[in-house]
């Protein structure tokens, strides 16, 4: 098995985890001040490291964070998601519509740290 679990850094691992919680309904598994894991259907979706901690080198710098990553979640109920994320504030970049390269309906939003979020189901 070869599986992939994404780590991205973020300024405040607890209000992160707060978001993803709230926005897809996914479980901290970890908790803490400077990792989280989250996981749905015990998978782990994401994990959360604070900026500037134990000394990864990709990690120690915010100032281009997010540049080149698109974070992708393919979900079974978009609209649910979509209204979470309306309950939260969120910075929409694009909201419910048709993706023609995807053949499926998608929002793009940005999150607390400003990472670029695909949502599509």
């Amino acid at each position: 098995m070869v599986r992939t679990e994404t780590i991205i850094a973020v300024e405040s691992v607890s209000k992160s985890s707060a978001f993803y919680q709230d926005l897809l309904g996914c479980t901290s598994e970890h908790g803490g001040e400077t990792f989280e894991i989250l996981t749905a259907d015990n998978n782990v979706i994401l994990c959360l490291h604070k900026w500037g901690e134990h000394a990864h080198p990709t990690m120690l710098h915010p100032k281009n964070a997010g540049n080149g990553l698109i974070l992708f979640f393919r979900v079974d109920n978009l609209q649910m998601v979509f209204e979470n994320a309306t309950k939260l504030d969120a910075m929409f970049e694009k909201e419910i519509h048709y993706n023609e390269n995807s053949l499926r309906n998608q929002f793009i939003l940005r999150d607390p740290d400003n990472y670029y979020l695909i949502i599509s189901e």
